[in-house]
């Protein structure tokens, strides 16, 4: 099979299985590419890695709302999905260097979420174990740092249960969906916010803070409330930018933890980012956790899949269960036992349902 008949195949696949019933839009736009044959070679000039519908049409939607490709743009807001198709073959053969530049720069990413959620109690939970009265957060895999505000958005859970500033722009819920209430207790003040990525996004740039909006499908159901929400976390983040730390998560978190001082906790939280990570660098993780844990305690707190997360217990589940377990691990080399870890529960839809499975006051097996 050719490159450009392999590529026909994928962009039809798209269409009428991953787009249908979700974007009319790109449903048609990804059958009508998956046609022209000059449309497929423009993408097959891409590098192969990034050649993915995802990332071509998130490179076009980042065209349309620069104000580059305007035909697509109108098509975008009346919901045509004839006329987006023609724009986005015209904008592809007009505009292919572009197309190629932004898909080469740019992941597709999928940043409003609800894991402050699962990320505040747990962090909370951290600093009571260690008595810390202020924290410094470490997001590897940061992307645009969102993360990093947990201490600054509301939660409010389905038992009635709320956390964090009932005044903040970004409110969330959560479900509780079995096991306990998640506990009350606030987390203490933070005093550095630290994110690592190979690609950092800067929520105060203009073109970082439209490649977000860029990857949200232009006609998805859930689009109106998707980007209410992003708009929501990209202003708050902005108001306290974190600092973005450019390269390989796992090579610069040394670095990334001699910037909390020495009067903090600091907190690693990791949410599902382990998992891109390849496997090898997770014990070279956990390496350079205990390595900064020589002086003071240092909390890992993670919602990871099934056994990605070292040390973690997996609460009997198997792998590839489709849900994340909620983990904190303290280390600290001045104590009788280095590594404590427990799994406090579990969630799903990045932190939208939530099982908390820990005891009140508990503290990690062996502490």
């Amino acid at each position: 099979m050719s490159g450009i008949q392999a590529l026909a195949r994928m962009y039809r696949r798209f269409g009428e299985i991953d787009a249908a019933g979700t974007s009319s839009l790109y449903e048609r736009v990804a059958v009508a590419l998956s046609g022209s044959e000059e449309a497929l070679r423009a993408i097959g000039t891409v590098p192969a890695r990034r050649r993915h519908p995802r990332v071509i049409f998130a490179a076009l939607h980042d065209l349309a709302l620069a104000g580059r490709a305007p035909a697509l743009a109108a098509s975008h807001a009346t919901g045509d999905g004839d006329a987006a198709a023609a724009a986005a073959i015209d904008t592809l053969l007009r505009m292919t260097d572009a197309v190629v530049a932004i898909a080469v720069r740019r992941r597709v990413r999928t940043d409003e979420t609800g894991r402050h959620a699962v990320l505040y109690p747990a962090i909370a939970e951290a600093a009571r174990r260690t008595g810390a009265t202020a924290v410094g957060l470490i997001d590897p895999g940061c992307s645009a740092g969102f993360n990093l505000a947990v201490d600054r958005v509301g939660i409010t859970y389905s038992d009635g249960v709320s956390l964090g500033d009932p005044s903040s722009p970004v409110q969330l819920s959560a479900s509780i969906v079995a096991g306990r209430s998640v506990p009350t207790g606030a987390m203490p003040r933070v005093i550095t916010r630290v994110g690592i990525d190979t690609e950092p996004l800067d929520v105060t740039d203009a073109d970082d803070a439209r490649w977000l909006r860029a990857c949200l499908w232009p006609d998805r159901p859930d689009r109106t409330e998707r980007l209410a929400r992003l708009e929501a976390e990209t202003a708050l983040t902005a108001t306290v930018p974190p600092l973005l730390l450019r390269g390989d998560p796992v090579r610069m978190l040394p670095d990334a933890l001699t910037r909390v001082p020495a009067d903090a906790l600091p907190v690693v939280t990791t949410t599902r980012a382990l998992s891109r990570f390849p496997a090898g660098s997770r014990p070279r993780f956990l390496h350079h956790l205990h390595e900064a844990a020589a002086g003071r305690p240092v909390a890992w707190v993670s919602a990871e899949g099934v056994g990605v997360a070292p040390t973690i217990p997996t609460l009997g589940d198997r792998p590839a269960s489709g849900h994340s377990i909620i983990g904190l691990a303290i280390l600290d080399r001045s104590a009788p036992r280095a590594v404590t870890a427990e799994a406090l529960g579990r969630c799903w839809s990045r932190g939208r349902m939530v099982a908390w499975t820990a005891s009140p006051g508990s503290t990690a097996p062996g502490s």
